[in-house]
């Protein structure tokens, strides 16, 4: 997976009144942690931030972020938004290294048709949208694809029946169901009646 290049800025001042600045100047204040170096106060275009993220990978892309005469490999953590505008406000950056894992959250998008399930009145339930995963950098995916084609009536799919790509592990409980099933309103109508219905006398 390429990396992104993104510009930061470094020595910004970290009062609130220089960080309004720093926003109403179209820039997001930020901090690089991570592999033991200490933290970096530093600031970066929003426009540009906006472009980095805004490919398949999302929050997963991986940064190769400039700051000063440093270059560092990381990920966009912690990111704070404005609660009624959604602008980002502030955004941790965190070093990673290409041969380690790290956990990260990744969608999880259903396919397929479950057939029987559809055809015994009953309704797919998507209980989980997304995983949490440890992969090396370049290895994580953009999505986890959940196939419910061959979901029976009454079934599950759980992150232990996943078929996950080499390199990337689950590390959510295996037994939390990602897909279920439940009866479909016809099915529920047709029990409520049965269990409404008085008793017939037997002659």
């Amino acid at each position: 997976m390429p990396e992104i290049t993104l510009d930061a800025e470094v020595g910004r001042t970290t009062g609130s009144s220089d960080t309004r600045r720093l926003r109403n100047d179209g820039k997001i204040p930020g901090v690089i942690y991570g592999h033991g170096i200490d933290p970096i106060a530093v600031a970066v275009n929003a426009r540009d931030f906006r472009q980095a993220l805004s490919g398949d990978q999302g929050l997963n892309t991986l940064l190769d972020l400039t700051a000063g005469d440093q270059k560092y490999l990381v990920l966009a953590r912690e990111i704070q938004r404005h609660p009624v505008r959604g602008t980002v406000n502030h955004v941790d950056f965190q070093v990673v290294n290409r041969d380690e894992g790290v956990e990260v959250e990744v969608p999880l998008n259903v396919v397929g048709d479950a057939v029987d399930v559809r055809h015994n009145d009953w309704e797919v339930d998507q209980q989980l949208f997304s995983l949490q995963i440890k992969a090396q950098p370049s290895l994580i995916p953009n999505a986890v694809t959940v196939d419910i084609s061959e979901l029976t009536t009454g079934n599950a799919i759980r992150i232990s029946d996943l078929v996950l790509p080499d390199g990337v592990e689950a590390t959510q409980d295996p037994t939390t169901i990602i897909v279920g099933t439940h009866p479909g309103r016809t099915t529920k109508a047709a029990a409520t009646e049965e269990e409404a219905a008085p008793p017939t006398e037997e002659s």
